[in-house]
């Protein structure tokens, strides 16, 4: 009996030596890629209809991407209403959560400011989606990214179709003491002065929506008035009180405002850092996605929150490759980024200093409350 089972073991080893050496034993699964993602932006308050928009599209690019690569990437939402303050505590809760790799946003330049040396100190990379003043790309926030173009672009693309299409003679440039919209101004007035337009310039607040004495300022000479307000309700409320004082210059909104439901003067110009990607023809199917689960869209700010979150998830499933996702391993995949069809048109990348290139600026019109696209 002993022999025999000694005979039995040995052809059982035998038999199990012989698998290891043709390969065929069982491999350990390989874990999905798995990790958290934060996205910043105003949910709610004054830009609630575009905040939702961008929430809803982050939502829906992490769970299109975890469906077609088999990946475990969760979204956590950080509300930042349009408050600095609040986007300062919303990116130290990010930085404190170990399990958040990369963020998506915040959505406006001054938060930018607020989450920049937050985000900076933590290594930790952030793409925004409409953050345009120019200096943040400066080099004083190193880990911040844009997947749109700044306002250096759009300055000179809103005063030259003023000065081509308006023909515009003397323009007022309008500021709510914000450095995005003074810088703005500024980028427009240049390209105005050097083309011999007459500018003057108009100063609100953040808070204000009684503008009826600065409106009564506005001469009959006025052409145009430019309006890079953050809340596009304030934008309407300027065009309604210009109205109610019995003036019609041409109304020209920054991006900012760019909101069919919140902003929508009769003949009125906005500004957009990205393309409508209803007219998108490769954009169909997400068009489609997003409308069966959300219902339909009117800005740009949430495709382009899709585009940035895009950037992060495709960074995420690169550094999966090496391991376990780290934030060092996924701000060095961000730098990397290559997409061939962006959902804004043609191929995607970085330059040097995390912005877009080869991004432009367009131009819509207000025509019978909808935006219709006037540039190319």
């Amino acid at each position: 009996m002993k022999r025999r089972f000694s005979l039995i073991a040995l052809a059982g080893l035998a038999t199990l030596a012989g698998t290891a050496q043709t390969g065929t034993a069982a491999k350990p699964p390989v874990p999905p890629c798995a990790a958290s993602i934060g996205v910043m932006g105003g949910f709610t308050g004054a830009r609630a209809a575009i905040g939702q928009e961008e929430l809803n599209f982050a939502k829906l690019a992490v769970a299109l991407f975890n469906q077609k690569n088999h990946t475990k990437i969760k979204l956590v939402e950080g509300d930042i209403q349009v408050d600095p303050g609040k986007a300062t505590t919303v990116a130290q809760e990010f930085a404190s959560n170990s399990k958040i790799v990369a963020v998506v946003g915040p959505d406006a330049s001054f938060a930018v400011d607020s989450a920049g040396p937050i985000f900076t100190k933590a290594r930790i990379a952030f793409v925004s989606g409409s953050a345009t003043r120019v200096s943040l790309t400066n080099g004083q926030y190193p880990t911040f990214f844009r997947v749109v173009p700044n306002d250096g672009v759009q300055g000179p693309t809103d005063a030259r179709y003023m000065i081509q299409q308006l023909h515009a003679k003397k323009v007022m440039l309008v500021d709510n003491q914000t450095d995005y919209s003074t810088g703005l101004n500024s980028a427009i007035a240049s390209v105005l002065q050097a083309a011999g337009v007459t500018v003057v310039n108009g100063s609100t607040t953040t808070t204000q929506t009684d503008f009826s004495s600065l409106v009564a300022t506005i001469g009959a000479d006025v052409d145009v008035v430019f309006l890079p307000l953050e809340v596009p309700a304030n934008a309407q409320l300027f065009a309604d009180q210009l109205a109610q004082q019995g003036r019609h210059p041409i109304i020209f909104g920054g991006d900012s405002v760019f909101s069919p439901s919140d902003f929508h003067p009769e003949g009125a110009y906005v500004s957009s850092f990205a393309p409508d990607i209803h007219e998108l023809a490769a954009d169909a199917a997400l068009v489609k996605a997003y409308t069966s689960r959300y219902g339909n869209f009117a800005t740009p700010f949430g495709p382009v929150v899709y585009a940035a979150t895009d950037v992060i998830l495709r960074a995420v499933q690169n550094a999966c490759k090496t391991g376990k996702p780290t934030r060092a391993g996924v701000l060095a995949a961000v730098h990397k980024t290559s997409i061939p069809n962006s959902i804004l048109g043609g191929p995607f990348s970085f330059d040097s200093h995390g912005e877009p290139k080869n991004a432009r600026f367009y131009v819509f019109r207000v025509i019978n409350g909808q935006y219709r696209l006037v540039t190319h």
